[in-house]
């Protein structure tokens, strides 16, 4: 990240954080092509790391959303609002918004010099809302991918569909990023976003802070840490500002101005109101950490040993007993099964049936193995049927084996045969 002192580079805190933002924006673009992190509403799955899980796999699914919470709440605890100021969507796409908006009116002005003001003004509302209107559109099919198929989403935008829940949700959500992006942008973290009045509660007084500090009196009030503020306040006021989103333009700001004058600025990250300076100091530790990171760990942990233990394919077979047995006229006894078939996995499943616990039985299916595609699930019946003369009990307990599964089943016959 930098240091933070008078040997610091201008701009530093901010080309850091721009470059994470970009960072984030292609992360965003990619985690739903490569099923990273993503929804698929009509298809009843959530895709994690990889992993295809199905809508039943609620303790998958449990341990994946309460890891990416703990995740978000121990950042809160450790850095403070270093989320809203260097990972949240709608802080990168407002101030990408802002200065796309700010570098247009610069073009606009520099190349229609001989347009009147009204003239140039108009001009560059519209090129700004052109632009902004064909981003929303690609943030909406971006957006709605993590939870319908990507190829769903292009289809339905090429076929210009508004008549499915697909294409009403990307054109609502289209609708809002434009509004959001071209009206509201950071008037969002003071209004509606309730993250920065949460973050009052988790953190503390070793947490993350941007902190104004000036014992020996060197500020000259140029005030250019309140002009590069994107929120527009004056951190000298307070470092708990519900505005403050610690994106440390002011930091840079301080160091440039007061850099010239040979002076280390006042502004700076810090572990605390009164904790050191967060450059060459290490986060002091407490009970309160070690308890969030263990919590996290064990979110971590049942997660990976659920991920582990999963199965990428199911097998469930049940007796069918609306009749016990039937009795061929070839003198055998026959029973009925059904199966289902659930493969989760990438690749194809091929599961065979049989009963080697039943050396005189024969199994009737066709085809046996049954092939499954991946994400898909299969269902059908089978008969097993033995010969009445090898049935000593009504009642006969065996297995089915389908390749790494064995399931305990019964096996019903007449009385006395």
């Amino acid at each position: 990240m930098g240091k933070v002192g008078q040997d610091c580079p201008p701009h530093t805190w901010h080309h850091f954080r721009k470059r994470i933002h970009l960072f984030c924006f292609l992360a965003f673009i990619a985690l739903p092509f490569f099923n990273i992190v993503r929804f698929d509403i009509p298809r009843q799955r959530f895709y994690f790391a990889g992993y295809e899980l199905w809508i039943n796999e609620f303790a998958i699914v449990f341990f994946a959303l309460m890891f990416l919470m703990f995740l978000v709440v121990v950042s809160s605890v450790f850095y403070g609002r270093v989320y809203c100021g260097y990972l949240c969507p709608q802080m990168i796409f407002s101030e990408a918004s802002l200065d796309i908006e700010s570098r247009l009116r610069r073009w606009v002005t520099k190349r229609f010099i001989s347009f009147s003001p009204k003239a140039r003004n108009r001009l560059h509302r519209v090129l700004f809302y052109a632009i902004v209107a064909t981003a929303s559109i690609f943030l909406a099919v971006i957006f709605i991918s993590y939870f319908v198929s990507p190829r769903d989403v292009l289809h339905r935008l090429l076929s210009f569909d508004l008549r499915t829940a697909g294409g009403i949700s990307g054109a609502v959500v289209t609708l809002i990023a434009f509004l959001d992006f071209s009206l509201l942008r950071l008037r969002f973290c003071t209004t509606v976003c309730p993250y920065g009045y949460l973050q009052g509660m988790l953190g503390d007084q070793n947490t993350l802070l941007v902190h104004y500090r000036d014992e020996t009196h060197e500020c000259i009030e140029c005030k250019k840490c309140v002009r590069v503020c994107p929120m527009g306040i004056d951190i000298r006021k307070s470092p708990f500002q519900i505005e403050c989103v610690h994106c440390a333009d002011c930091i840079d700001a301080c160091d440039e101005i007061l850099g010239k004058l040979g002076k280390p600025g006042l502004i700076h990250y810090v572990w605390g109101e009164k904790g050191a300076v967060a450059a060459g100091h290490k986060q002091p530790w407490d009970a309160r950490r070690i308890i969030v990171l263990m919590v996290l760990l064990a979110y971590a942990s049942g997660l990976g040993v659920a991920l582990a233990m999963r199965r990428p394919v199911l097998v469930h077979v049940v007796p069918e007993r609306a009749k016990l047995y039937t009795l061929g006229a070839d003198g055998r006894v026959y029973n009925q099964f059904r199966y289902t078939i659930a493969n989760r996995g990438s690749k194809i499943a091929s599961v065979e049936f049989s009963t080697p616990d039943l050396p005189g039985a024969s199994l009737a299916l066709a085809p046996n193995p049954v092939s499954v595609e991946p994400g898909a699930s299969a269902q059908g019946s089978f008969e097993i049927s033995e010969p009445a003369g090898q049935l000593h009990e009504m009642v006969t307990h065996f297995h089915i084996v389908t390749g790494a599964d064995t399931i305990p089943m019964t096996f019903l016959a007449p009385e006395g045969k």
